[in-house]
C-alpha cells in the first residue's frame, strides 16, 4: 500500500495547489466511503490550514446500485431541495469544493439507462445555480482521484484486490507528481508550461480547427474572442487553483453552430458508471445528427437526448500523446485521467470563461456569441498517435497544429 507519508503529500497538494484553501474558508468534500482513511487526512490538513468548516458528503457504490435497482421512478427523477440548499449555501459563502473521485465503470452496467439518465438530469437541473459557481470560477474547486477496489481491478484484472489498489496508487502518485520531492513546486513548473502553451495558441487566433484521423474528419469553428486556458485557473476573488489533477490539456470553446463532419472515440467513456465505447458522432451545423456505438449505444442516446445543448459541443482540448497519462499505457475508465491522455472534446455546456468577457455575460449574450449551454458537460477522447490537426488562421491560411498526436511546433 502507498505510504501514509505519500498520502499526506497528496492531501496537501490537493488543498494547497488544487483548491488553494484559504484561512477561514469553508471546504466541501465529496468522497467515496471506501476512501475514508485518505479523506480523514484531507480533513485534518484542511483544519490545520485554517479551514473554518469542512463538510464531507460520502458516496457508496453498493448503496448507489441498490438505489437504482429499487427506488421508484418518481424518486429517481427528483433531487431533494435540502441537497440543493446545502450546495448553494456553501457556494454563496465562498467555500472551496474538492471532489475525490473514484469510479466503478461497471457499477450500473445492468441498470436501465433511462433510469440513470432521469437521475442525472434531475441532479443537473437542481444544481444549475451551483454549477454556475463552478463553471464561471466564482469559487475554487478541484477534482482528484484515489483507488478503490472495483476500479483498481478493472485496470488490473489479474491481480488481487489489494495488489490492484497498490498498483493504481503507484500510477496515480506518479501521474499527479506526488512522487516528486516537492510536488507543489513540480506543479508550479507544470502550470507554467501550460500557460506558455495557451499563450501561444491565443496569439494564433485560429478561426477553425480541422481534425484528421482514422474514423475522424471533423471541422470545428472557434468563436471570435475565444480564449485558450489550461493548467491553473484564477477565481473571481483572485485565488489561483487547479481544477483538475492531473491536467495536461489546453482547451477552449467551439462555436456551437460551427462543427461539421464525423469524429470517432479512441478510449472508452465512463458516463454515469456505464461504459460507452467505440462510438462515432456525425455533426452538421454544430448538432449531432447521427451516432453509433459498439457498447452503450442506449446510454449514448440518453446522453444526447438530455437537452438541445447535449447534441452540441462545449469544449475542444489539445493533449499531446506523450503526456504522462498516455505514457502510462493504462486506460483508466475515468475521464479525469483518460482525458489527459488524449485530445478530447465535450458534449454540452461550454465554460463561459473561455470567451472574452464571457463570465459577465447573460445566457442570451453567450448564445449570441455561439457559446453552448446544456445540463451536461461530458468529455470524450478522440486523440491518438494517428491524429493530425490543422489550424485555419484569420487570413484563411492553414498550418499544422498537431502531427501524429503531438504538437507540430515548439510549445516551450
Amino acid at each position: 500500500m502507498v505510504s501514509k507519508q505519500m498520502q499526506e503529500k497528496y492531501a496537501e497538494l490537493a488543498l494547497k495547489t488544487g483548491v488553494n484553501l484559504q484561512k477561514n474558508q469553508a471546504l466541501m468534500i465529496n468522497a467515496p466511503i471506501e476512501g475514508a482513511d485518505f479523506t480523514r487526512i484531507v480533513v485534518r490538513k484542511a483544519y490545520e490550514l485554517g479551514a473554518k468548516d469542512v463538510h464531507v458528503s460520502w458516496g457508496d457504490d453498493a448503496l448507489t446500485k441498490l438505489y437504482y435497482e429499487n427506488a421508484p421512478d418518481e424518486v429517481i427523477a427528483d433531487y431533494p431541495e435540502w441537497k440543493v440548499k446545502l450546495h448553494d449555501t456553501y457556494a454563496e459563502d465562498g467555500a472551496a469544493v474538492l471532489e475525490i473521485r473514484s469510479t466503478n465503470p461497471d457499477l450500473l452496467k445492468d441498470i436501465d439507462p433511462s433510469r440513470v439518465a432521469k437521475a442525472s438530469k434531475a441532479v443537473a437541473q437542481a444544481l444549475r445555480n451551483f454549477q454556475q459557481y463552478i463553471m464561471n470560477d466564482r469559487i475554487t474547486w478541484s477534482i482528484i482521484s484515489i483507488p478503490t477496489g472495483d476500479w483498481a481491478q478493472k485496470l488490473f484484472p489479474n491481480k488481487s484486490k489489494e495488489d490492484a489498489i497498490e498498483s493504481l496508487w503507484d500510477a496515480i502518485v506518479k501521474i499527479v507528481r506526488v512522487d516528486n520531492d516537492n510536488p507543489i513546486a513540480a506543479w508550479e513548473e507544470h502550470n507554467a508550461a501550460l500557460i506558455t502553451a495557451r499563450k501561444k495558441l491565443n496569439k494564433k487566433n485560429y478561426q477553425k480547427l480541422i481534425y484528421k484521423a482514422p474514423g475522424t474528419d471533423l471541422e470545428i469553428a472557434l468563436p471570435k474572442g475565444h480564449i485558450w486556458k489550461g493548467g491553473s485557473a484564477v477565481s473571481e476573488k483572485g485565488i489561483t487553483f487547479n481544477p483538475n489533477m492531473p491536467t495536461e490539456e489546453v482547451f477552449t470553446l467551439p462555436h456551437k453552430y460551427g462543427v461539421n463532419g464525423t469524429v470517432s472515440s479512441t478510449k472508452p467513456l465512463n458516463y454515469g458508471d456505464s461504459l460507452i465505447d467505440n462510438f462515432t458522432l456525425t455533426f452538421k451545423d454544430g448538432k449531432v445528427v447521427d451516432f453509433k456505438a459498439e457498447q452503450g449505444e442506449d446510454t449514448l442516446k440518453h446522453l444526447l437526448d438530455t437537452d438541445e445543448g447535449s447534441r452540441r459541443l462545449g469544449e475542444v482540448a489539445l493533449v499531446p500523446h506523450e503526456s504522462p497519462v498516455s505514457q502510462s499505457s493504462l486506460i483508466f475508465y475515468n475521464t479525469l485521467f483518460d482525458e489527459n491522455a488524449s485530445c478530447h472534446i465535450a458534449l454540452g455546456k461550454a465554460y463561459p470563461t473561455n470567451l472574452e468577457g464571457g463570465a459577465d455575460m447573460s445566457e442570451e449574450e453567450l448564445d449570441q456569441h455561439g457559446v453552448n449551454d446544456s445540463l451536461n458537460h461530458v468529455d470524450f477522447m478522440i486523440g491518438s498517435e494517428k491524429l493530425d490537426i490543422d489550424g485555419v488562421k484569420e487570413d484563411g491560411t492553414t498550418e499544422a497544429v498537431f502531427r501524429h498526436g503531438t504538437w507540430a511546433f515548439d510549445m516551450k
